[in-house]
């Protein structure tokens, strides 16, 4: 009968035991541990008396104040303010001024953007603010709007017609680039930055061309005379334009200016003009031919990068600089003359020229980058001014001037077989890459390194030994070699690069003495010389 009288007791009193066990500010539980995690030694200096940490991995002190596993204070998060929401319209507040930063995705048809909103006026349109509305159709701009941030339409792909409001004063880079169904721009007669003529965008002067819209129809256009300069993407994806006419008063083509006008067809630049901005022509693949006058001082980068119908250019001697990737994959090109004045050729310029038969070099050349000629399948040979003292040729191959660096084999040079020189100690970047006719290459004893991508795509190796001087092979020296089947190395084993075999499977053999080789060497089998088949 006592058991029975004691036992509901101590459970009372248990239960009412008190819980002195400290509260995590952060997440309201309780402390179950008051022990620093990492460095034990610690809690004899005091510090598992002021310290806590909760079930949800919290660490806190006495005081309330969250802190990290060394008991340094966590520093407070910025509030995030979310904007506010109007219809399908995402704004923010700064003092009395409204910007939209956001239109709803599943907003489509017609949409006005409003003059106030919560009674204050709506002055501008953030970047990208429309980038995933590609349902709306037309969108109309008040005028208390005084600017359009860089991109803010460029998703609109079904929107036909944007109406400009007479406070506008600034329009970002790209942001009427809205799609190829865009035909006209409209803007309000009191704008005194900006106006239209036939849908078309100018500043009031009509000294510049902003945007042509991209869906606007007809084959030709002709550019004002009044005009001056073309802003940047002023033609971006006009893919229905075969011609456009330049006047004479043009004096810079910005950037991008032409690029993805897949339908046109020819267009002479007139000798006003003195340089062609980066992406200029890039993605129209209809162009055959272009005429640049005598007075263009530069080209661009990918200026005109996959112009694959361009079958001829003729680059004025005026011309300095090109710029990377300036010709890449212009498959039509079957030969270029480089004018006297350009000092480097950068990379990529005439990558992927897969027509491209011979190109001669000035002697005031005095840098070539090693991807330059990358993959121009039909290269036969390579020619080089007398008097350049930088670069010279051997039978067609390019070297430096010292004839230390084999710099690029033309990948459709006649011959099977070829011989580096002894005078070489580098076999430089991409310098047998495409290579067609070759099917060996012997490589000397004065060799000691193996660039990058040195024998990219050369699928008509089949073997290949490397002496024992070299002392490195690149990244990727042998990716894409798909007949190769056998490396022999001479000597210990080289420093590798990262996925020298890259779609390549050949077997490595080496000597049974030399050092530092294992079982596999960049992923590869390696197997004794006395095992080869």
């Amino acid at each position: 009968m006592r058991i029975f009288v004691l036992l509901p007791l101590l459970i009372v009193l248990g239960g009412c035991a008190k819980d002195n066990r400290p509260i995590c500010p952060s997440c309201g539980e309780r402390a179950t541990m008051i022990m620093h995690p990492r460095m034990p030694e610690i809690a004899e200096m005091g510090w598992a008396q002021t310290h806590y940490k909760c079930e949800n991995q919290h660490n806190f002190t006495k005081d309330g104040e969250l802190v990290d596993v060394f008991g340094n204070p966590l520093k407070k998060k910025p509030v995030v303010k979310k904007d506010k929401t109007e219809g399908n319209l995402s704004y923010s507040i700064k003092e009395e001024a409204i910007t939209i930063t956001k239109c709803n995705s599943s907003a489509s048809g017609e949409l006005s953007i409003p003059a106030t909103i919560e009674g204050k006026s709506v002055t501008s349109i953030g970047s990208s603010a429309f980038s995933s509305c590609n349902k709306l159709t037309s969108i109309t701009i008040s005028d208390g709007v005084t600017s359009i941030g860089s991109q803010a339409f460029q998703g609109c792909y079904n929107l036909t017609s944007i109406t400009i409001g007479d406070g506008v004063t600034s329009i970002g880079d790209g942001a009427l680039k809205s799609g190829s169904n865009l035909t006209t721009i409209e803007v309000g007669a009191g704008n005194p930055d900006y106006t239209d003529m036939d849908g078309v965008l100018f500043n009031k002067e009509k000294t510049a061309l902003r945007i042509y819209p991209a869906g606007k129809t007809g084959d030709n256009y002709t550019i004002p005379d009044s005009v001056t300069s073309i802003g940047e993407s002023a033609f971006w994806n006009c893919s229905s334009l075969m011609s456009i006419t330049i006047p004479d008063g043009v004096t810079s083509i910005e950037e991008g200016v032409f690029d993805g006008c897949k339908s046109l067809t020819s267009i002479t630049i007139p000798d006003s003009v003195t340089s062609i901005g980066d992406n200029t022509f890039r993605g129209c693949t209809g162009l055959t031919s272009i005429t640049i006058p005598d007075g263009l001082t530069s080209i661009g980068e990918r200026a005109f990068k996959d112009c694959t119908s361009l079958t001829s250019i003729t680059i004025p001697d005026s011309v300095t600089s090109i710029g990377d990737l300036a010709f890449y994959t212009c498959r039509g090109l079957t030969s270029i003359t480089i004018p006297d004045g350009v000092t480097s050729i950068g990379d990529g310029v005439f990558a992927y020229c897969t027509s491209l038969t011979s190109i001669t070099i000035p002697d005031s050349v005095t840098s070539i980058d090693s991807r330059a000629f990358n993959s121009c399948n039909s290269l036969t040979t390579i020619e080089v001014g007398v008097g350049n003292v930088n670069y010279t040729v051997v039978n067609g191959v390019l070297f430096n001037t010292e004839k230390t660096l084999l710099h690029n084999y033309p990948a459709s040079k006649t011959g099977t077989n070829y011989t580096i020189s002894d005078s070489v100690t580098s076999i430089g970047d991409y310098a047998f890459t495409s290579c067609r006719s070759l099917t060996s290459v012997t490589i000397p004893d004065s060799v000691t390194s193996i660039g990058i991508g040195a024998f990219y795509i050369f699928r008509s190796l089949t073997s290949i030994t490397i002496p024992d001087s070299v002392t490195s092979v690149g990244d990727a020296a042998f990716q894409s070699c798909s007949s190769l089947t056998a490396v022999t190395f001479l000597g210990d084993a080289p420093k590798a690069g990262n996925a020298v075999f890259i779609k390549s499977n050949p077997t490595i053999y080496r000597k049974p003495d030399a050092k530092g080789w294992g079982n596999y060497f960049a992923g590869r089998p390696v197997k004794l010389i006395s095992e080869k088949p």
